[in-house]
């Protein structure tokens, strides 16, 4: 892509590895658009080496990839809620800098005085549906900045799922011993709001798709692939395959005829005798699932390092995390994330006090002795210097003293 242009959806997906790969392969859930949004916002702030490596991040040039965070915030999608904010702990300026790309932030972005953490967790409960229950960064006094953005999803299938035997999922399955019920595509012959097929994979090989339809726009993809296939080549697979299927790029899928019966990496095959101009059809069985997790972003790699130096400078501490979580039921998905930086003080001022420093010349030190002529050749023509290291008692003004 251009300089100008930002692919939002290969740019997320390419981010989404970096932070899969940060935060491990247990189970979880994340938002790496959460994540992505808010490097975005801040990144025109950013200059030098640290912006080229942010438009690495990114996956675009830092200008593309701020505007296209402008069109996601200015055109929400009817089933996505989605807020951004900036606060400052007065609600003003940090520098003529901050200022600048403060005044280059989209509309749609809050602007303020930074919240105690009551009115940070009403935030995040008031932009998630209440899915987000908690700010993930602690308010504290030390705290003069925070960046933060909300994403949120809360939908109904367009047909939902029907319930079968946890055993259907395959005598291999540790699951179908731990659970009783999971579930199943209805009538896949004629099933509106369900998609599965077979398709090959880029990095994990041949991988079974499900995708769910939702209400408004919302399609959730299942992919699923061999055991012993990395969890980051999968989940590059299911962004890989549900980013072309859903725009109604060509996916093409496996003919079934042409794999062996019996068990696959993720499915069964097999063969009955249907009623004359039946076609070959995929079926589906997944778990209901649901997951609450909470990241540390501030590792290296993840970008929010670049960010901080590009809004502040490098000097004080400084925090960035997002909490998210996600449910799959029989008849919808619901998920939500908020992700959030934070810059504090290397050392707070307790109120109302002033500070005084006592100047103390104790050790060898310079004097200059400087003229000062306004309108004179002589206005700041340093006369007479001196080296101070072998210094007298003072002397009384009169010997009486």
């Amino acid at each position: 892509m251009s300089a100008r242009t930002c692919d939002i959806a290969a740019c997320v997906a390419g981010y989404s590895r970096r932070l899969h790969a940060a935060i491990g392969t247990g189970h979880q859930v994340a938002s790496p658009l959460g994540a992505w949004l808010l490097l975005a916002l801040a990144g025109p702030a950013s200059s030098g080496p640290d912006r080229d490596e942010l438009a690495d991040v990114l996956g675009c040039d830092v200008e593309a990839a701020a505007r296209a965070a402008e069109d996601l915030l200015a055109n929400p999608h009817p089933v996505v809620a989605s807020a951004a904010a900036v606060w400052t702990g007065d609600g003003g300026d940090l520098s003529d800098h901050f200022r600048q790309w403060r005044l280059g932030l989209p509309d749609a972005v809050e602007f303020g005085a930074l919240p105690d953490q009551a009115g940070a967790d009403q935030w995040a409960r008031e932009h998630t549906f209440g899915l987000i229950d908690k700010f993930p960064i602690e308010i504290t006094a030390q705290i003069y900045l925070v960046l933060a953005t909300a994403l949120a999803t809360k939908v109904s299938w367009q047909v939902p799922f029907e319930l079968a035997p946890a055993a259907d999922l395959g005598a291999a399955s540790d699951w179908s011993r731990r659970l009783s019920r999971v579930l199943r595509v209805p009538d896949p012959d004629h099933s509106r709001g369900h998609r599965q097929f077979i398709t090959a994979a880029t990095e994990a090989g041949d991988v079974a798709v499900h995708a769910a339809a939702a209400e408004d726009g919302l399609l959730v993809y299942s992919v699923a692939a061999a055991p012993d296939v990395p969890a980051g080549a999968v989940l590059a697979a299911a962004y890989q395959v549900g980013c072309a299927d859903a725009v109604g790029d060509s996916v093409p899928h496996r003919d079934l005829g042409e794999l062996e019966l019996g068990a696959g990496p993720a499915w069964t095959l097999r063969e009955e005798t249907p009623a004359r101009g039946s076609r070959d059809i995929c079926t589906a069985v997944l778990p209901a699932w649901s997951a609450q997790s909470d990241h540390d972003l501030a590792r290296a790699g993840l970008g929010f390092d670049l960010a901080k130096n590009a809004l502040v400078g490098p000097a004080d501490p400084w925090s960035a995390r997002q909490a998210a979580m996600a449910r799959y039921t029989r008849v919808g998905f619901e998920a939500a994330a908020v992700t959030a930086m934070a810059m504090e003080m290397a050392m707070i001022r307790p109120p109302g006090t002033r500070r005084i420093a006592d100047l103390q010349f104790g050790h060898p030190y310079a004097a200059v002795a400087i003229a000062v002529s306004p309108g004179s050749a002589w206005h700041g023509v340093p006369v007479f210097s001196a080296w101070v290291a072998d210094p007298q008692d003072a002397e009384p003004q009169n010997p009486e003293e």
